[in-house]
C-alpha cells in the first residue's frame, strides 16, 4: 500500500502507490475516501479526492482498487438519486442518517431486488457487442434491454429466463477468447465514450412544447444547448419544464454544484408528476444526480462523466435521451479550484488552459447515431447545459468555450425574467444553428409555409427592436400607422406567443400544430391591418376589433378545441376588417 505524503484540500499526494496508473480509484486514508489518481510523477500520485479531506493525515494509508472510475448500469438506475460518484443517496440516508458518513458506500443498484428476465434470442445465436439479448420491465415506461457486453462477438451458449438479481448470470457467450458471462448489470468507466456505428445527421426536432424553442430556436434530437443566464433568469425553470414535457424516452437530470434547494424541488415534485405521455410518474423514466454546492467540489466533475456514461447506457437501447447539466460553470470552478492546488499555469481569469477540450469532450458525447449493433437501432442524447456566468457576463471563459461546441443558444435575460416573461429567452440574442436543417422536417410535418412565417415573425421582432430607438426619441404617436402596426403585431407575438406560463394546465404544454395556428392567427391579423390601413384607416380603429381579444385567449384553448377556435379566428379577423374598410 502507498500512503499519503501531502495534503492539499482536495488534492493528495502519495508515494509508493501499488501498480499506479493514470485514473484508477483509490481509498486514502483510514476512512478509504473515495480518489482517482490524476497524474503520476515517479513514485508519487496525484490523487483528486471526491469527499471532504479534513482529518486525513500524511503517513495515513493508500490502497489502490486497480479500477478506472466506473458506474454500474442494469435494471434499477431510473427513479434512484445518487451522487457524483453513483452512491445511491436513499440507502445512504437510510444506513448514515442525513448527512454522507465519509467514506462509506453502498451498492449503486439493489443486489437484492429480482427483475424478470425474458430472452428474445435463443442458444445457438451468432451476437455482436451491443446487440439485445433480453428486456427486463425496469418500469412501467421503460422496458430495459440486455445488451451483449464491448469485446469480442461470438455464439449464445446457454440463456435462461426466469427472476434475476442484477449480479446473477443470465447467459453465457462462446468467444474467440474464451467463455464470458453475461450478468444483468455491467460496468463501464466514466471517462470512457460507448461506441457507437454512426453518427446521424440532426434532422429530426426535439419537440419541448415551448413556444419560443419549438418555434424559433429548435433544438434537434442528439443536439447541444448552451443555456447561459445570470442569477434569477430561469436556467433552472427552463431545465425543469424541458424535463417534464420535452419528446424524450429518458432523462438525466444532473445538479452540478448547484444549491440543494433546487434539487430538493425536484426531489420533491418529480415523484408527484405524471408523465404526460404514459399517464405514470414522471420519476419512472427519470435519473437524479444530486451534487450540490455543499458536497466535495471535486465530485462535480465526477458527476458530470457519471451523468452522460448513464445516459449513452439508455441511448444504446434505442431510447432518446435528454442530460440536463446544471451548471457546467460549477464543473469549471471545480476544475479551477483542482487546477491551482496542482500548481499547473492558469489560463484565462485562472481557469485551466484545457478548460475548452474539456468542454468540447463532454459535449460530443451527444448526438443521434445508429448503436453497436446488427438491429440498424438508432438512439440519441440530447446535451443542455446551463452555464452561471458572473453577473450575466458571457464574454467569460465558461460560456465562450462553451458557445463554440454547441449549436443552440438560448440567451436568458434578467430583464425579461423581472418582467414575469417565462421562457426569459431573448429573441434578439438567442439563436439555434440547427434552423436550417430541421426546416425541412417542419415543412413536411406541420405546413408548407413554417418557414416563411418564421422568417415574418423574426423580421417583426427585429424591426420592432429598431423602431423602439424612434419611439424614445419622437414618441409613438409621430410614427406612421405602417410602422404602429410592426409594434402592435410584435407586442403581440411576445406577449400572445412567446410568453407562457408554466403553472397554467393548458399553456404549460403547446403542441407544434397549436403553435402554428397561435402564430399564423396573429401574422393574419397583422396583414389584414397592413390592408386596412393602405385603404386609410388608422390604428386607433383597427384596435378596436373584437378577434384581437381573441388572439388573447388563444393559450387558455385546449388542444382539442384549438382547430375549431382558430377557423373562426380567422373569420373573425377576415370579417371584421371588411366591416370597417366598408364603414
Amino acid at each position: 500500500m502507498g500512503k499519503i505524503v501531502r495534503i492539499s484540500g482536495p488534492v493528495v499526494i502519495a508515494e509508493d502507490v501499488d501498480k499506479a496508473r493514470m485514473y484508477d480509484v483509490v481509498r486514502v486514508g483510514e476512512m478509504g475516501l473515495v480518489g482517482e489518481i490524476i497524474r503520476l510523477t515517479g513514485n508519487r500520485s496525484t490523487i483528486q479526492v471526491y469527499e471532504d479531506t479534513s482529518g486525513i493525515r500524511p503517513g495515513e494509508k493508500v490502497e489502490n482498487t486497480h479500477k478506472p472510475l466506473s458506474v454500474d448500469l442494469g435494471p434499477g438506475l431510473l427513479k434512484s438519486i445518487y451522487d457524483g460518484i453513483q452512491r445511491p443517496l436513499d440507502v445512504i440516508r437510510e444506513k448514515t442518517g442525513d448527512f454522507i458518513k465519509r467514506g462509506f458506500t453502498a451498492s449503486p443498484l439493489d443486489e437484492n431486488k429480482l427483475w424478470d428476465f425474458v430472452p428474445t434470442v435463443k442458444a445457438g445465436t451468432e451476437v455482436v457487442p451491443g446487440q439485445i439479448i433480453g428486456t427486463v420491465q425496469e418500469t412501467g415506461i421503460i422496458n430495459h434491454k440486455i445488451m451483449v457486453p464491448f469485446g469480442s462477438p461470438g455464439k449464445i451458449k446457454s440463456i435462461k429466463s426466469g427472476s434475476f438479481k442484477v449480479s446473477d448470470t443470465v447467459a453465457v457467450l462462446e468467444t474467440s477468447e474464451g467463455s464470458v458471462e453475461i450478468r444483468l448489470k455491467q460496468e463501464w468507466p466514466v471517462r470512457v465514450s460507448r461506441r457507437v456505428q454512426r453518427k446521424l445527421a440532426p434532422e429530426i426536432p426535439l419537440i419541448t412544447g415551448q413556444r419560443v424553442i419549438d418555434t424559433f430556436f429548435p433544438v434537434a434530437k442528439g443536439g447541444t444547448v448552451a443555456v447561459p443566464g445570470p442569477f434569477g433568469s430561469g436556467k433552472t425553470v427552463v431545465q425543469h419544464q424541458l424535463s417534464k414535457w420535452a419528446d424524450s424516452d429518458i432523462v438525466v437530470y444532473v445538479g452540478c454544484g448547484e444549491r440543494g434547494n433546487e434539487m430538493t424541488e425536484i426531489l420533491t415534485t418529480f415523484p408527484e408528476l405524471t408523465d404526460p405521455k404514459s399517464g405514470k410518474p414522471l420519476m419512472e423514466r427519470t435519473v437524479l444526480i444530486a451534487n450540490t454546492s455543499n458536497m466535495p467540489v471535486a465530485a462535480r466533475e465526477a458527476s458530470i462523466y457519471t451523468g452522460i456514461t448513464i445516459a449513452e447506457y439508455y441511448r444504446d437501447m434505442g431510447y432518446g435521451v435528454a442530460l440536463m447539466a446544471d451548471s457546467t460553470s460549477r464543473w469549471a470552478e471545480a476544475l479551477r479550484e483542482i487546477s491551482g492546488r496542482l500548481e499547473e499555469m492558469p489560463g484565462e481569469e485562472g481557469y485551466p488552459a484545457y478548460l475548452g477540450r474539456r468542454l468540447s469532450e463532454f459535449y460530443e458525447r451527444s448526438g443521434n447515431a445508429i448503436v453497436t449493433s446488427d438491429e440498424e437501432r438508432t438512439g440519441s442524447i440530447t446535451i443542455v447545459g446551463a452555464v452561471s456566468p458572473p453577473g450575466g457576463d458571457i464574454s467569460e471563459p465558461v460560456s465562450q468555450n462553451t458557445l463554440r461546441v454547441t449549436r443552440v443558444f438560448w440567451a436568458l435575460d434578467s430583464s425579461l425574467a423581472s418582467r414575469r416573461h417565462f421562457p426569459s429567452i431573448n429573441w434578439l440574442n438567442s439563436y439555434s444553428l440547427y434552423q436550417p436543417e430541421l426546416r425541412k422536417w417542419f415543412t413536411e410535418n406541420v405546413s408548407q409555409d413554417w418557414g416563411d412565417m418564421y422568417d415574418e415573425a423574426m423580421g417583426i421582432l427585429q424591426k420592432e427592436a429598431e423602431l423602439q430607438e424612434v419611439v424614445q426619441l419622437v414618441g409613438y404617436d409621430a410614427l406612421p400607422e405602417r410602422e404602429k402596426n410592426i409594434l402592435d403585431i410584435a407586442r403581440m407575438i411576445r406577449e400572445d406567443f412567446l410568453q407562457q406560463s408554466a403553472f397554467d394546465d393548458i399553456d404549460q404544454y403547446c403542441s407544434i400544430k397549436k403553435q402554428y395556428g397561435m402564430l399564423k392567427a396573429i401574422l393574419t391579423l397583422g396583414r389584414e391591418q397592413s390592408r386596412a390601413l393602405e385603404k386609410g384607416l388608422t390604428m386607433s380603429q383597427v384596435q378596436s376589433m373584437k378577434a384581437r381579444e381573441m388572439i388573447s385567449r388563444m393559450k387558455e384553448v385546449k388542444e382539442s378545441e384549438f382547430p375549431g377556435y382558430l377557423e373562426n379566428l380567422l373569420n373573425e379577423i377576415t370579417g371584421q376588417i371588411e366591416t370597417l374598410m366598408e364603414a
